[in-house]
Parts: structure tokens; sequence; C-alpha cells
């Protein structure tokens, strides 16, 4: 039973650990609750640092996740800034800080997230290139488009996948000169495939984007510690004042490796392994967000998620799971994405190789449409682009794994809903 001499310890400052903190005080933990971060801001949202943040639209205020005030209302210990450094398992202590602060936990929930991963080419030490996922990341990227912009500049994008795609958007909006260099053969080539990654594309080259496909960054050139050029594999060099590294990110998984925790291959996707209580293979330790490998047996495999809906949902899980709650943790994988005035949502899991039909619902010249992506009649995942209040129908199509009627999917005359057994 849990009572009020508990501790549990966040390790993480996101979406994901804050409204685990969140959660624990709602279900009336009374215990210590201490959240310790390695930024200095205290949690906040990632959606917005490549939306409207970057953009403009929203204060920087609207990103956190809670008021500054909430943290010692709700009785949380915030540490921000601080690292943790160790975990010891067997005396259930964590250590952060620069002083080695020790503290007990008796229960632990690891949410360190991911990182960029870097480009691995010469030149990537200068001034001029660029990874966003913190918010001084998108501070910094949002004075340098405001720049680009007022002087006609160039931005470089290694990478065109949501992050690479949302990024060149802004810069475009800002009237910077944007070229995306990606070594598949279309946009998003991984996530839809090249059916729908053609769609966005043309959306961006509508706008002026420029496009290198079926190449990659050998080498960014540079004068004076400044960005001068990109150079690709083809032999050709594209002009640039800045460079930003959209090529994907890696689940933060230090201090669980070194802790002795079970970790998943990155053929599964990396990350720590938890069961579906979001627990690790300490049952005293959990892990959820971008860093959890959980199962999702509707699918048959287990899945690392880096949207914002698993951290959002996966953080009260793994609080109700470490408060001895029967937790089940299988949400359907879940993100949106904003471009220009396309807004779209996609639910399900369906990785190249594992559909054989793609099926689109309205006019995908228009931009307003659903795809659907389908094995043996069965729908694996769906996008809705400028299409809305679908979500949950789509979703029911998947848990139901019933074979569809493709032509009655097609027509937007015959109603969603008609076709969920």
């Amino acid at each position: 039973m849990v009572d009020a001499d508990q501790t549990f310890v966040i390790v993480g400052g996101g979406l994901a650990g804050a409204k685990a903190a969140e959660t624990l005080r709602a279900e009336g933990f009374t215990g210590r609750v201490i959240l310790i971060c390695d930024e200095r801001d205290q949690p906040y949202e990632r959606p917005p640092l490549s939306k409207g943040f970057l953009l403009g639209k929203e204060e920087r205020d609207s990103v956190f996740v809670h008021e500054p005030a909430w943290y010692a209302q709700n009785d949380i210990e915030l540490h921000l800034g601080q690292t943790v450094d160790a975990i010891d398992r067997a005396a259930k202590t964590v250590r952060y800080g620069d002083d080695g602060t020790l503290v007990h936990y008796d229960k632990l929930l690891l949410v360190t997230g991911a990182e960029p991963r870097r480009l691995d080419i010469p030149g990537t030490g200068l001034a001029g290139v660029h990874h966003l996922r913190r918010l001084a990341h998108a501070e910094r990227l949002k004075r340098v488009l405001a720049t680009l912009g007022r002087d006609n500049g160039h931005l470089v994008i290694a990478g065109a996948g949501w992050i690479g795609l949302e990024i060149a958007a802004a810069a475009r909006e800002y009237g910077a000169e944007v070229t995306v260099i990606e070594p598949e053969p279309t946009p998003l080539h991984q996530a839809l495939g090249p059916e729908l990654g053609n769609v966005f594309a043309e959306l961006h080259r509508e706008r002026g984007v420029r496009f290198r496909f079926g190449v990659r960054l050998t080498e960014i050139v540079g004068q004076d510690g400044m960005v001068l050029a990109a150079r690709t594999d083809d032999g050709e060099e594209h002009p640039a004042h800045d460079v930003l590294a959209a090529i994907g990110a890696a689940p933060r998984i230090g201090l669980a490796e070194a802790a002795g925790l079970e970790l998943a291959d990155r053929a599964h996707g990396g990350g720590i392994v938890v069961d579906e209580r979001l627990r690790t293979s300490d049952p005293d330790i959990h892990a959820a967000g971008d860093v959890a490998n959980f199962p999702l047996p509707l699918f048959g495999t287990r899945l690392r998620v880096e949207h914002w809906a698993n951290a959002l949902n996966g953080g009260p899980a793994a609080a109700r799971a470490m408060l001895g709650q029967d937790v089940g943790y299988d949400r359907m994988p879940y993100f949106f994405s904003d471009q220009y005035d396309l807004g779209m949502e996609y639910s399900g899991w369906a990785p190249p190789g594992s559909y054989d039909e793609v099926v689109i619902r309205g006019d995908a010249g228009k931009r307003e449409f659903i795809a659907f992506w389908l094995t043996e009649g069965r729908v694996l995942a769906g996008m809705n682009v400028n299409v809305w209040d679908v979500t949950e129908t789509v979703q029911k199509l998947i848990r139901s794994k019933a074979p569809v009627d493709t032509e009655a999917l097609a027509n937007p005359h015959v109603p969603l809903d008609s076709l969920v057994p």
C-alpha cells in the first residue's frame, strides 16, 4: 500500500514527467514527489517548438505544462538544471546535481526522452548548424528564421521527416529560401510511403521549397565559423547560410543502460523495455514517453513512440501503475502535424512492408481526404488531412481488425462510422 512515508522520483522534465506528477497528486498520493529536470525551464510541451511558437503565433509562456506556482502549490519538489548521473538499484537511490546529491526512492519513473541525432560530417561545429529539440533550440531557430527571411537567406534542411517539413514550412512563412536534402525518394517515405509522401512534396513545392531526393549531405562548408554551403554526395553544392539537422531522434538510454535495465534493440525502436504497466525489468522502476518501448498487442509488436500523445497519456498511466493500480497501457499511436494550411492527424501503425493497399477517401489533389493503409482488407492506419472529427472512428476501424469494403471505404458519401462492425 502506498503511504505518506514513500518517495517517488521522476527523472525527466517533459510533458510525460509533469503529467505523471500531476496524476500522482490527483490520485491522492501524499508522499514526496521529486521531479528532476536537466533543463533550466520548467516542463513544457514540444509540438509548439516546430509549430506555433516557432512561427511567433504562440507566446513563450503558453508552452509550459503548468503555471510556475503549480509545483509548490502541489508540493512537487522541482529541481531544474540538474542532471541525474547514476541509479543505484540495490540501495534504491538516484544521484544528481554537481554536488552528487543522493535521494532515496520507493518508485522511480524514467521519462528521459530523446535527443536529436547528429550529422556525422565535416562542418557540423559551425555556428549556423542547428538542431531542434529543446525550447532554447526553438528560441534560437526563431531568431535565425526571422533573419533569413529578412535577408533572403538560405536554409538547408537535412531530413524530410515531420520536423524537417514543419520547419521548412515555418522558414518559408518567414520568407527564407529552403532546400531539403533527403536520401529517400519522397518526404516521409518510411512513415507514409511514396503515395502520400508525394502529397507533401507537392505541398511544399507549391510554396517554393526545393527538394533533393536520393542524396545525402557530405560536408557543410564554412568560413570564419559561418556556414557558406552544403555539399551532397552527388557532387552538388547548395547555397546555405544555416543548416538544420532533422534526421531523427535517439532515446536517451544512458542512465538506464548504466543501471542494467533491459533495453530494446534498434530494429524494434530501441529504448527501455517496459511491460503493459510501463514497468521496466526492475519492478520499482517505470518508464514512459519517448524513451519507453512498450508492447502493443493490437499490432503484435513492440513500439517506441516519439509523439506528443504518447507522453500525454504515458506519464499518467505510469503514475497510476506506480500507485499499484491495474494499468494496461495500449494507447494507439497518434500524432498530428500542421504545415501551411494543411493539418493532419495519423492513427495506427503501418510501417513499410506491412500493408498491401492504400485507399484514399476524398480529394488528395485538394488535400482534403483520409488515407487508409490496409492489409488483406483490414485497416492498419489512417491519416485525415484537412478532414476533422474522424479520429475516433478511424481508430475503431483499426481496433476492429475486421475486413472492410474498400469501395465503401473510398466513398465519402458512405458514412465512415457505418463501416465499423
